[in-house]
């Protein structure tokens, strides 16, 4: 199955949902974009190695770095491999200096460890003809996101966000109309909403 290379275009903080990042990849070369969406943890370490923020203390990502280095393997790719009912699903590609190793993970684990050994990030076609979303042309958020990822999780863990009401709860868009639905999609998409777009697309994949 032909791999598709990909890049971390940045976070999106959710716009529905309290302490949920759309997590969004681009193909390289490409217009499709993957959002993938993840918890605040999952972002923090994802957009700190971005940033390169040094924490006071070691983050579980960066444990497992030091684990890695200890025992003379590296992390050599990313690759999500498969997609279930709206749910991704990854492995981390290992070498000790005689073999591949596969681990499974959750995506944005695997990216945020990925990224700490500077590894490259695939998937396959399959994956992107039913999940991405492709833009017609490059808009200036796809510029800007780079730099969101640190503004947005100072924003979604101020306190008046701690009590912010959760919208956005599975089902939401069940009693849609699927044409209602695509053109939800669409504005969704130029709007770079890639939170709200990313639960759309998995319910018209639901339907079809």
């Amino acid at each position: 199955m032909d791999k598709v290379k990909l890049e971390i275009l940045g976070l999106s903080s959710s716009q529905s949902q309290s302490g949920s990042f759309a997590l969004v990849l681009g193909e390289e070369g490409g217009k499709r974009r993957l959002p993938i969406i993840i918890g605040m943890f999952e972002a923090q370490a994802i957009a700190i190695e971005i940033e390169k923020i040094i924490p006071n203390r070691p983050m579980t990502h960066d444990l497992f770095k030091s684990f890695a280095h200890s025992f003379n393997f590296i992390v050599k790719e990313v690759y999500i491999h498969n997609l279930k009912e709206g749910v991704f699903f990854a492995k981390i590609i290992c070498n000790d200096g005689e073999k591949n190793m596969e681990i499974d993970a959750r995506p944005s684990d695997a990216i945020a460890i990925g990224i700490r050994f500077n590894a490259p990030i695939f998937t396959n076609e399959s994956i992107m003809n039913e999940a991405s979303i492709e833009l017609s042309e490059q808009s200036d958020e796809d510029e800007e996101i780079q730099g969101e990822a640190e503004e947005n999780l100072a924003e979604q863990t101020a306190p008046e966000k701690k009590s912010a009401v959760v919208k956005g709860k599975e089902g939401e868009f069940q009693s849609i109309s699927l044409d209602r639905l695509n053109k939800m999609l669409a504005d969704s998409i130029e709007k770079e909403d890639y939170e709200k777009a990313a639960k759309i697309r998995d319910e018209i994949n639901k339907r079809n």
